[in-house]
Order: structure tokens, then C-alpha cells, then sequence
């Protein structure tokens, strides 16, 4: 078994989980409803994205 030869420090351990940390979401409001929405993703109240309805609304 691999079995590590040092105690890790607790810098390095935390420099290691550094990127495990929770994000915040980017939320915008949309061009054309103005309801908030992410970033690069088809708003789903209107279904438009980039200007183009991108799904139809039933």
C-alpha cells in the first residue's frame, strides 16, 4: 500500500483543496424578460438565447 512518508502541513493540505471550495452563481437578468438568469444558458421563461428563441414555449 502507498503509505506517505510525511506528515502533509496543514498549508499544503489546504493549498490542495483550494479549488474544492463552493462558487457563488453568476446570475444576470435576461435582454428580454428581465428575469434573472445564469450566464450562457436559455432563459426559461422566454427561451430566448442570443437573441434567438432557442425552445418553444408550450
Amino acid at each position: 500500500m502507498a503509505v506517505p512518508k510525511k506528515k502533509l502541513s496543514k498549508s499544503r493540505r489546504g493549498m490542495r483543496r483550494s479549488h474544492d471550495a463552493i462558487k457563488a452563481v453568476n446570475v444576470i437578468s435576461c435582454s428580454y424578460c428581465g428575469q434573472p438568469n445564469t450566464t450562457h444558458t436559455v432563459c426559461k421563461f422566454c427561451g430566448k438565447y442570443s437573441g434567438k428563441v432557442a425552445k418553444s414555449q408550450n
